[in-house]
């Protein structure tokens, strides 16, 4: 059927309207009001492709029609009609958005032009508006499709996202009655990448990660998925395995494809990888299940050294659970206040003096009595714990030491030691200098211990970092010395005044040559430097023997005493002041008896 344009005549007289129609009735389909309120009461209704109307009629006026044609169909054409031969007629027809003016008496066929020009306009307007129609449609497609892509992949790899990797296995994992294909998960981290964008610059850290990504997507089949987990993490969803032995083949795999070196910004780098890998339908029903396990086994390949892959067990998960109530308990312990400070002397060898006190954290357990460091210390580091830790440790330090000067005990100091992940806080120069003032501690009586490892883990901002701590009037001792990096150049480049020798070099001291050359030309370099040395884990009087001979300043062992509450601390510091008095009285009676005889 031929589509017949829609033409509506408006006119308030009636032999009007009925030439027009009479005229083009033959081609178009026509349609009649006698007012511009009927007019709009049938545009509301309907669709026309041309509006022919009156300039000037009772009620509504052709030029007061207009506008509001243009507001309900803005692509139907409006011819005007009018009796008036003047060109302000014509112009104000224009103006209010008539597309063509005819003047009366009709010319037919001008009137048939007229239309003719307004219906082929009309036709236009639609194909136009068709046309933009069709490019918004497919300008939102486009946007629909980007918007999608980079809501489900990740932006600096291009790899697929977290989202849409647990999409991807959730569809794989069939339902239980399906059957059991192996499908293997594997969540891979990448060895000591924040390192590399703390030394180097996120920017290469995030090129890393592209070339990373680009190596380990060459590596895999078609049927699997590699998608950036997130941070220095990568996950794999294996779908074509028959055997476990596949699976193990595809771990070997990406692990060899970061095997040789990246070359980034004319730097050299080697990395490598821990992988931990699940299994379906053996190590968990669904996605959620396989994740979990697989990130389990990733932790137990990096416990055992990173740079291995872990196959998830049972065992795994046990210690993954075990640690986790670890870590709750130890929150617990913080809120209820189960930690306390031991304290452990420091002893002037020359005299057997206390001149300080280490102070070493405890747990009292409500159900396991007293907790060794050893358990719940590496929990603390990992979570984040040991930095409130730690500064808990450093003011009730600060506190009892306060209070032991105001006994009497006024030059003794107190070693508090600093864990890596504390002494990288951006603030702790802060936190130490608010400690001393609200404790009213004498900066000179506090004593920060910091490991090898910890200081040379970023030189730079360690020297900064030392440098203010100094500042604030306080000593800095590295402890384990002999043990960790032993560069002679750190020595020099750090504001340090206590070296503590490993209490591993002094097990052998008196009966290996070799062992008592290393402590002697360690006590000598330092005492050379005007470092101060303290040997730890001192058992025997052999050994003790042995120190004063070299001249070591001080010692801390089993010998002289284990770390004890401070309560029971301060009855060691009173019986060791009378000792210190009665041993000053022997030594003055017998001078005047020696002076007398």
């Amino acid at each position: 059927m031929v589509y017949q344009s829609k033409i509506l005549i408006v006119d308030d007289k009636p032999e009007i309207r009925n030439v027009l129609q009479d005229l083009l009735n033959e081609r178009y389909a026509c349609c009649q009001a006698g007012s511009g309120e009927e007019a709009l009461e049938l545009l509301n209704r309907q669709q026309f492709d041309l509006v022919i109307t009156d300039i000037r009629m009772s009620g509504l006026s052709g030029l007061d029609l207009v506008p509001h044609v243009r507001r309900i169909s803005p692509d139907t054409v409006v011819v005007m009609v009018s009796g008036e031969s003047t060109i302000e007629s014509a112009i104000n027809a224009m103006r209010v958005g008539a597309f063509d003016y005819i003047m009366k008496p009709f010319d037919l066929r001008h009137v048939e032009a007229a239309v003719e020009r307004a219906i082929e306009h009309h036709q236009s307007l639609r194909a136009a508006k068709r046309r933009h129609e069709s490019y918004l449609e497919d300008l939102v497609q486009k946007r629909t499709a980007e918007l999608n892509h980079v809501s489900l992949h990740d932006p600096i790899t291009k790899l697929p996202n977290r989202v849409l990797f647990e999409d991807r296995l959730n569809q794989a994992c069939p339902p239980p009655a399906a059957g059991a294909q192996l499908i293997a998960v594997m969540l891979m981290d990448l060895d000591h990448l924040k390192k590399i964008n703390d030394s180097l610059g996120h920017s290469v850290g995030d090129e890393l990660l592209r070339q990373v990504a680009e190596r380990l997507s060459g590596n895999l089949r078609e049927a699997n998925t590699v998608a950036r987990w997130g941070g220095d993490e990568f996950a794999f969803l294996v779908t074509n395995a028959e055997e476990a032995s596949d699976v193990m083949e595809v771990a070997h795999g990406v692990q060899d494809a970061l095997r040789a070196p990246f070359n980034l910004e004319d730097q050299t780098i080697f990395i490598t990888s821990s992988v931990g890998v699940s299994l379906f339908p053996f190590d968990g029903a669904n996605g959620v299940d396989l994740l979990r396990n697989a990130d389990a086994a990733l932790h137990r390949a990096k416990d055992l050294g990173e740079n291995n892959y872990q196959f998830y067990t049972a065992d795994i998960n046990t210690r993954a659970i075990k640690k986790l109530e670890w870590e709750s308990s130890l929150r617990r312990a913080i809120e209820c206040q189960e930690l306390i400070v031991y304290y452990q002397p420091l002893i002037e060898i020359k005299n057997r003096r206390i001149v300080g006190a280490e102070a070493l954290i405890r747990w009292r357990h409500p159900e396991l009595g007293l907790v060794s460091p050893a358990e719940f210390i590496p929990i603390a580091e990992e979570t984040g714990l040991i930095v409130p830790i730690g500064e808990w440790v450093l003011r009730m330090a600060c506190e009892q030491n306060q209070r032991w000067h105001q006994m009497g005990f006024d030059s003794l100091y107190v070693a508090v030691n600093l864990s890596a992940r504390q002494f990288q806080q951006s603030n702790l120069s802060e936190v130490v200098f608010h400690t001393l003032q609200e404790t009213d501690l004498r900066p000179s009586a506090l004593e920060l211990e910091l490991t090898e490892s910890a200081i040379m883990k970023n030189a730079e901002s360690a020297a900064r970092t030392l440098c203010e701590i100094k500042r604030l009037g306080v000593k800095v001792s590295v402890d384990d010395f002999g043990t960790g990096y032993s560069s002679l150049s750190y020595l020099k480049r750090f504001p340090i005044d206590t070296l503590k020798i490993d209490r591993s070099l002094l097990l052998d001291e008196t009966t290996d040559p070799d062992d008592a050359a290393l402590v002697m030309a360690i006590i000598t370099l330092a005492h050379n430097l005007r470092l101060k040395v303290i040997a730890e884990g001192v058992e025997t009087d052999e050994q003790l023997r042995f120190l004063y001979l070299l001249r070591c300043d001080e010692a801390q062992g089993y010998l002289f005493h284990r770390p004890v509450p401070a309560g029971e601390f301060t009855a060691l510091l009173e019986n060791n002041r009378r000792e210190a008095a009665l041993a000053a009285k022997t030594c003055e009676e017998n001078v005047v008896v020696a002076l007398s005889s």
